[in-house]
């Protein structure tokens, strides 16, 4: 047996009969281009019958390997996939590289809110679901015959793989089969898949443990200790002090390089980081890059284009390589082997029961019913790609042989293959409970929010009254979303010749805004578990840009860069001929996503829950953003909301057709209504204005002695910044402060 070291770990390979003068780079590509051809094609054709496309990828694997294409043509075979353990070590380094990048993937799509949200019932159905299945795996260990084990000896060893293989789920095919039958957000579904979470934390750190003592072939307290606490810090550390590091580490890079695609960079800088380190303490690789990507799904700024990069990167080339040459190295003729094939169909039946069982018992003192139970039991019983990278590592350290590699991987493609079927036909049979639907009409509106698909603010200010104004309203969104805030200090001129007087004092005042932002926050109401998911102990992180550069220039960078809303509290908004000003009509044509523009008037609540907001409502998408901008204010400062419906006859509205038109402010504010019930905040409504618009808002405001007038606006064409009548006729005649919210 041969191996190629990365990061401290190996990738199986074995030793046969064969020559050749040397490696060659030209096969080499030929058999990553045939690997990922076959698995994308057997992958492709597995979705389209139900399946997961890693059936698909392993399943190519076996066919090109001794089962199949070496049993027909083996001198082919041979050919295309020599022995020779130079030509092998090229694609293994490849397939070692994928299974770091699987554990970094599967990390990241890790909800761990969601477990934390479901810990008491999850860590039940995850515990016995665990135990069982375990216990049946090292017993059959301990039974095994000496002849099937590599090395007697270690008995022990292969034992604790055996019972971390068969107890270990696959979080990635659960969750896939869940959220195609729609089933994400009910509760089965929910506890399906915050179990597999548990297992897989929980079984990558077994395995990580094992390892090491496979490593010394025996149990030795000292390194078992070693291991164990070595194992604790570094999780402590990781979700600790490391969580921040890792967040700054990807800010940094993200908001300070300039090349192409630094933060993919900076992100698998981290996972061999933490892969080394698990390394150093005597644990697997795995461990590492499965918390460098926990942690990086974690940063607030993690891009959705950012974990597509990676996503793709895996998925085109890792993935198809590392199983398709798992399947290669499986050899199915072993099975013709009757103890072999017993031992086979024996495992599957152990496999099988015990995590139905275990998982089945858990539900059932849990308080879930019958049908609840039988749900959770098929939906934990599915291995997949985390049953093979077990397989792999425990043939990789010696304490599997060709055959029981084999047969675990065939019990993985089994269970796997049937767990879809079983969960669809088991989860078609739960009736829906009310709290479900309700449960699933928030979800609904969180994938349709404005607000809630919000990254990172930018707010640029220019140290006016506006820009105090739109520092508050920046601090209640990051109090409530946990959103990182970034201030630029637009005063002065460009960058690269500014007066150095200008830079500092653009400093200094981006400095007294932060303080601001931070001190609004800090006294801002914490938002709600089931509405913005915060996670508790979070400091809220507030950056300052320099502004080096020109204007439009940093602007367009910085939606770049992640930034989806800019918050512009510059004066003034309007210059002296009544039209907005050149400088914010330039800022809003550069930045390239949401913007609310602020601008102070009158006098201004200082107390956060004494501030009083109107929001005109006509039942355009526009309008109804608007209004879920100002309730997220509401939701975090406990200041009273009034809504006023005002027609707007020049946009086509969302509202469902209505015979009667006097009735459509009904129609809107119910609308309304289902926004608010989701941040849980009490909405005052104002029946329809007779007179104009801007003159109704403008005289309630006055007469309700508001503070903040939200009003939700669109640009229109033409050579001159304008939102329409409405807008343009408060920007230039209001005496209340108002935020434009243009999407």
């Amino acid at each position: 047996m041969a191996a190629c070291v990365v990061v401290g770990s190996c990738f199986p390979v074995f030793a046969a009969d064969g020559k050749s003068t040397g490696p060659s780079e030209a096969l080499f590509l030929v058999q990553i281009i045939i690997l990922v051809v076959i698995g994308r094609l057997l992958g492709e054709a597995m979705v389209r019958i139900g399946q997961p496309s890693i059936m698909g990828q392993i399943i190519g694997g076996i066919l090109l390997g001794p089962s199949v294409f070496g049993y027909l043509l083996p001198g082919a075979q041979s050919a295309l996939f020599p022995a020779l353990d130079t030509q092998k070590a090229m694609a293994d380094a490849v397939a070692q590289l994928g299974i770091l990048f699987l554990l970094l993937l599967a990390g990241m799509e890790t909800d761990l809110a969601l477990a934390l949200r479901l810990r008491r019932a999850a860590a039940g159905v995850s515990l016995t679901g665990i135990v069982v299945p375990f216990a049946f795996g090292f017993a059959l260990g301990e039974l095994l015959p000496a002849s099937l084990l590599p090395n007697p000896d270690a008995r022990l060893v292969t034992s604790l793989f055996l019972g971390t293989a068969l107890s270990i789920s696959s979080v990635k095919i659960a969750a896939t089969v869940v959220r195609e039958m729609d089933f994400m957000r009910r509760n089965v579904g929910q506890l399906i898949v915050a179990s597999a979470i548990i297992d897989d934390t929980v079984g990558w750190v077994i395995i990580a443990v094992t390892f090491s003592l496979a490593e010394n072939g025996a149990v030795d307290l000292t390194t078992l200790a070693q291991s164990v606490i070595g194992t604790a810090l570094f999780m402590a550390f990781s979700f600790t002090i490391g969580r921040r590091i890792v967040f700054e580490i990807i800010r940094w890079t993200n908001d300070r390089f300039k090349s192409d695609l630094p933060v993919p960079s900076a992100i698998i800088a981290i996972m061999g980081a933490m892969a080394i380190i698990t390394d150093a303490i005597g644990v697997h690789t795995v461990l590492g890059a499965f918390v460098a990507g926990i942690l990086v799904g974690q940063s607030p700024i993690l891009t959705r284009q950012i974990e597509g990069q990676l996503r793709a990167l895996t998925t085109a080339l890792f993935m198809p390589v590392f199983f398709g040459l798992t399947g290669l190295h499986t050899d199915l003729s072993v099975l013709a082997d009757w103890s072999i094939l017993l031992l086979a169909v024996g495992l599957v039946i152990i496999a099988s029961l015990g995590k139905f069982g275990g998982a089945f018992v858990g539900a059932k003192f849990g308080g879930f019913s019958n049908a609840e139970a039988i749900a959770l039991g098929c939906g934990m019983n599915a291995r997949g790609s985390t049953e093979v990278i077990v397989a792999s590592i425990g043939l990789s350290v010696g304490v599997l042989d060709e055959r029981l590699f084999s047969v675990i991987v065939a019990m993985a493609v089994v269970t796997t293959m049937a767990m879809p079927p079983t969960l669809r036909w088991a989860l078609a049979r739960l009736p829906m409970r009310k709290e479900e639907k309700d449960r699933l009409e928030l979800e609904s509106f969180k994938e349709q929010s404005f607000v809630l698909q919000f990254e990172r603010i930018l707010l640029a200010t220019d140290q006016s009254a506006s820009s105090d104004l739109a520092a508050r309203i920046s601090g209640y969104f990051a109090a409530l979303r946990k959103m990182p805030v970034t201030v630029l200090d637009i005063r002065g001129e460009d960058g690269r010749t500014a007066d150095p007087q200008d830079a500092k004092n653009n400093a200094i005042g981006a400095q007294q805004i932060s303080k601001r932002v931070k001190a609004t926050a800090e006294t801002a109401v914490e938002a709600q578990d089931d509405v913005a998911e915060p996670s508790k102990g979070d400091a809220v992180h507030v950056s300052i840009r320099d502004k080096d550069g020109k204007l439009e220039e940093i602007l367009t960078e910085t939606a770049e860069k992640g930034h989806d809303i800019m918050l512009l509290g510059v004066e003034p908004a309007d210059s002296e001929n009544g039209k907005y000003s050149a400088q914010l009509a330039g800022m809003i044509a550069a930045f390239k996503g949401a913007i609310a523009i602020v601008a102070a008037r009158g006098i201004i609540a200082e107390r956060d829950r004494d501030l009083r907001i109107l929001v005109p409502i006509s039942g355009t998408e526009r309008s109804l953003r608007a209004a879920e901008f100002a309730l997220v204010v509401a939701k975090a400062t406990g200041a009273a909301i009034t809504a006023v419906y005002f027609r707007d006859p020049t946009q086509s509205t969302s509202l469902r057709r209505v015979s009667d038109a006097g009735n459509a402010h009904m129609a809107a504010f119910e609308q309304l209504d289902r926004i608010a019930s989701f941040y849980e905040v009490d909405v005052e409504k104002v029946a329809p204005q007779a007179s104009a618009p801007e003159l109704a808002i403008l005289k309630l405001a006055r007469r309700g002695r508001f503070d903040l007038i939200v009003l939700g606006v669109s640009r229109r064409a033409g050579q001159e910044l304008s939102y329409g009548s409405v807008a343009d006729t408060l920007a230039e005649t209001a005496d209340r402060s108002f935020v434009f919210v243009e999407t």
